[in-house]
């Protein structure tokens, strides 16, 4: 592949995909020294989404939150490679170091402290970095988005059908709570335990960048509250918006039901770990009512 030897100056000699990766393909070039690395291509044979419906995605995007990321102090994989030529490959593609690591999803139980207090150290420096919103308050962004969110999980979910109405009443009242804000911070969007790799050094590496905007800090930490568990005292930062935590909560639980099915309407492969996750989701959205 004309990629890997562009990108990294060796020849090629076996490649496997990874796991993950539902906007591009993640592939590990296993090159002729010995020594590995990584290449991202976003090819629409690589968008697992029906009508290519998964949000930001594409070189340039990646690009931009690679230079806000370093910019802030938080480590990602080096990039090697950024090649929009399509002369190497039939689509834009980036080559970036392979990390020698887990992900943080894989040593979750014994993860070292220092990974975790660096992980916060970063996440907390990203919620520090003040920049321009989406043109339009996050709140009525994510407001629209979670009624969407639910008429579509309304559809396809029985017991979230059943208390549609009920749902609806409690989104709207929790987003009337929420007051006007114009300050953002810089997010990842999905920063999951298995979006960190940890080096051998317990040094946290931040994946799947593409999300990455500025936006409310309180969408961040409704997602890390709920991933990280007990962990997430590690990762806490101060003056958050407690309203916008309860709606922003319920509108993540419904883009967690209705975002996977959405992913099944398409040929993703690994179905069950999709099911599982809106299984989940739909409990706690009919939590959320009690």
């Amino acid at each position: 592949m004309g990629l890997a030897r562009a990108g990294t100056g060796r020849g090629l000699v076996e490649v496997t995909r990874l796991p993950g990766g539902t906007s591009k393909g993640v592939y590990r070039l296993h090159l002729d020294d010995g020594t590995t690395a990584v290449a991202y291509l976003w090819h629409p044979a690589e968008d697992y989404w029906p009508g290519g419906g998964g949000g930001p995605a594409g070189i340039d995007v990646f690009e931009a939150a690679g230079e806000r990321f370093t910019a802030i102090g938080v480590r990602t994989p080096r990039v090697l490679l950024l090649d929009r030529s399509r002369s190497l490959y039939p689509c834009d593609a980036a080559v970036v170091e392979d990390v020698p690591g887990p992900r943080l999803s894989e040593v979750f139980d014994r993860v070292p402290r220092r990974t975790l207090e660096r992980l916060g150290e970063a996440v907390r420096g990203m919620a520090a970095t003040a920049g321009p919103g989406p043109g339009r308050p996050c709140e009525e962004t994510v407001l629209e988005r979670a009624l969407d969110d639910l008429r579509e999980a309304a559809e396809r979910v029985e017991r979230i059908g059943a208390v549609r109405d009920e749902v609806d009443d409690v989104v709207r009242e929790l987003a009337a709570a929420v007051r006007p804000r114009r300050r953002h911070g810089f997010v990842h969007g999905e920063l999951g335990p298995e979006h960190v790799l940890v080096t051998a050094d317990d040094e946290p590496v931040v994946i799947d960048i593409e999300g990455a905007s500025f936006f409310d800090v309180e969408w961040e930490h409704a997602y890390l509250s709920f991933r990280f568990g007990g962990h997430y005292r590690w990762l806490e930062v101060d003056g958050l918006d407690s309203a916008r935590l309860r709606f922003y909560r319920l509108a993540l639980h419904l883009s967690l039901v209705a975002g996977p099915l959405r992913l099944l309407d398409g040929d993703f492969p690994d179905r069950d770990s999709m099911l599982g996750i809106v299984e989940s989701n739909v409990g706690h959205v009919l939590g959320m009512l009690r």
